[in-house]
This record gives C-alpha cells, sequence and structure tokens, in this order.
C-alpha cells in the first residue's frame, strides 16, 4: 500500500442542558451503524446551492459506486440567492433525512456557506433519537458542531458528495464507514527526487503525546460560531482545524478570538492540517507556522501542523467525537476507538 491507502491499516441521549459530552470520555457520543452495500444514503444541501444540476448525476453516480443508493432531500434542488433553498427548507431537508429510517448516513453535497443559518430551524430532538452519522466538510463544520453540542451522533469530517473521491479518499471513507477502522493517520511519503523530503511535511509545534476526543474543521466557520449555543464544550479534546484562503492575520485573528473566548483552553492537543493558499506572497507578515507557534506553544499541550485534511483533492476521513492519539514528535493521529457500530 501507498500513499493514503496505508491510512486504514486497520447509548444513553445527553440532554439539551450543558455540554453534550465529555471530551476525554470515551463512547460518551452515540454511533450510527456501519455501512453495507445496499445501503440508503440521504443527499442535503445544507448551505450553498450547487451550481450546475449535471452535479448531482454526478454525486449520484458516486454514491452508487460505493454500492450505495443516493435518496434526494425534498428541497434539494431548491435556490434561494447562493443559498440551497430558504433556511427553514434546507433545516427540514436536515431534520427530514434523520427521521427517515431507510436512510443510514447523510452526505452534504457541499459547503460554501450558510449551514449556520438553518441550525434554529433544525429538530434537535430528532437528530439525536436517530443516530446516523454526517460526512462533509468546510461550511459543513457548523452542523458538525451543532450536532455535537446538541447531543447527536458521531460524524465523519471527510469529502463531501460532490468531492472529487480520488482512491484515497474513498479508501479512508470506506475503512471508517463500512469497516469501522481504528487507522493511523499519517501524511502520505513524498516520491520526490531530494535527499530529504520536503513535501507532505508536518510540523512539530510542540512535541508528546496525549489523549482526547477529535472535535473541529474549519477554522474560519468554527471561529463564526463562538458565543453561540452551537459550540461544544472543548474540554479534554484534540482539536483540529483547516482552512483555505486565508491570509496570516486573519488566522492570527480567529485564533485571538478562540483563545480569548476560552476554546483553546482545556485542550489535550491540537493539529492543523492544511491550510490551501494561505501564505501572503510579498512576506511581510508572520509566516503560518509563525503564528500557530504563538497561539499553541503556550498551551503547554501536543500540537503540529501539515496533517492530510482540508481542502485538498484527497483527504482523511476523521470521526468527530471518538477517542484518539495524538503524536506530535511523530505527526500522527491514531483512533482509539470505531466510528460507528
Amino acid at each position: 500500500m501507498t500513499g493514503l491507502a496505508a491510512l486504514m491499516a486497520s447509548p444513553a441521549l445527553p440532554a439539551l442542558s450543558g455540554p453534550a459530552f465529555a471530551a476525554g470520555v470515551p463512547g460518551k457520543r452515540p454511533k450510527g451503524s456501519r455501512l453495507r452495500p445496499g445501503d440508503t444514503i440521504g443527499l442535503i444541501e445544507p448551505a450553498s446551492a450547487s451550481d450546475d444540476p449535471f452535479d448531482l448525476v454526478l454525486v449520484e453516480e458516486a454514491i452508487r459506486a460505493m454500492g450505495l443508493v443516493p435518496k434526494r432531500a425534498p428541497n434539494l434542488l431548491k435556490r434561494y440567492g447562493y443559498l440551497a433553498g430558504q433556511d427553514k427548507e434546507r433545516a427540514s431537508d436536515i431534520t427530514t433525512m434523520f427521521a427517515d429510517k431507510d436512510v443510514k448516513a447523510i452526505f452534504a453535497v457541499r459547503g460554501g456557506w450558510g449551514a449556520a443559518r438553518a441550525l434554529p430551524f433544525v429538530d434537535w430532538n430528532v437528530v439525536r433519537a436517530n443516530p446516523k452519522f454526517l460526512i462533509g466538510y468546510s461550511d459543513i463544520t457548523a452542523l458538525h458542531m451543532a450536532i455535537a453540542a446538541k447531543g447527536g451522533a458521531v460524524t465523519l469530517h471527510g469529502p463531501n458528495a460532490s468531492s472529487a473521491w480520488g482512491k484515497a479518499s474513498v479508501e479512508s471513507f470506506r475503512g471508517i464507514a463500512f469497516d469501522g477502522a481504528t487507522p493511523l493517520y499519517e501524511n502520505p511519503k513524498a516520491t520526490e527526487d531530494r535527499l530529504v523530503q520536503r513535501r507532505w511535511r508536518t510540523i512539530r509545534i510542540r512535541g508528546g503525546k496525549a489523549q482526547g476526543q477529535l472535535l473541529g474543521g474549519n477554522l474560519t466557520v468554527l471561529t463564526a460560531l463562538a458565543g453561540t449555543p452551537w459550540l461544544p464544550d472543548f474540554t479534554g479534546a484534540i482539536l483540529f482545524l483547516e482552512d483555505i484562503d486565508e491570509a496570516e492575520y486573519r488566522i492570527d485573528r480567529m485564533l485571538t478570538q478562540l483563545g480569548q473566548a476560552g476554546v483553546l483552553k482545556g485542550l489535550a492537543g491540537v493539529v492543523f492540517g492544511q491550510c490551501t493558499n494561505c501564505s501572503n506572497p510579498d512576506g511581510s507578515s508572520f509566516t503560518l507556522n509563525a503564528i500557530l507557534r504563538q497561539h499553541f506553544e503556550p498551551l503547554g499541550i501536543p500540537a503540529f501542523e501539515g496533517a492530510w485534511f482540508g481542502h485538498i483533492s484527497d483527504q482523511f476521513t476523521i470521526p468527530q467525537g471518538v477517542l484518539a492519539e495524538i503524536d506530535a514528535d511523530a505527526g500522527t493521529l491514531r483512533l482509539l476507538e470505531a466510528a460507528v457500530v
């Protein structure tokens, strides 16, 4: 096995009030059932609308290629400006797919912007009563965080349904969702002709190992939830973050906000993934690494950057809310429990 393929080597419902789970306790979040060939997958667009109806055809073909059966949410083709329907329509689709007993898991077709607008209109009692995993990333971070905050099941930070779904992405997703794997996540080995590897490296910010439940996603979206009911308790968690098209000063601003809001206090560890197109070409600012060190080193916990998830063509599927171990010296994450039952 080469590249990302090598990665896959192997409940009581909480109340609405207070933290949805203790981030350092294994098995606290409910889990959906592992997928099997022939299972029905719900398709939702909780944020931006797809530009071309043919995109949905490609999505459905990709789902079928995985041996699964796609099912469109009732409002999937609705449009409201740049959003995929009115806020209540998108929220209704989320509730409907969780309530549908035939639907075993839910895929977000794409991200963009708008999932947070729908959160107040979701029936969270339905979400909690029907444990199944949601998969997606980018703006879908808002849904991941809200589901965690409101006591829903473990979810999967991974490709949206409209992503390219290269071989490595498929293998990572299948290992988690079909096989219940507990992989060691480590970056692929570069094949460049160099004395030492330069591409796809991880960089230690502060060494050491720690355990905690994985929580995180897109930095911009997560930061925008600070001060709302949709952000869970991060105490004891391993926070993982990624972003795209953000200048260093904006990364600095967002991490400053999270720190001053208390989100970074009490973390067990930090993994910063890919920050695509986040460098200042004129070199006049702090580097991304310098910004991350300024915010994470003082926490005194294991932290590293460069992990293989984010706005990239192939990426890890990372469960939200399962116990994992960070090794910042090795630049790895290891799941300590399966994401599905």
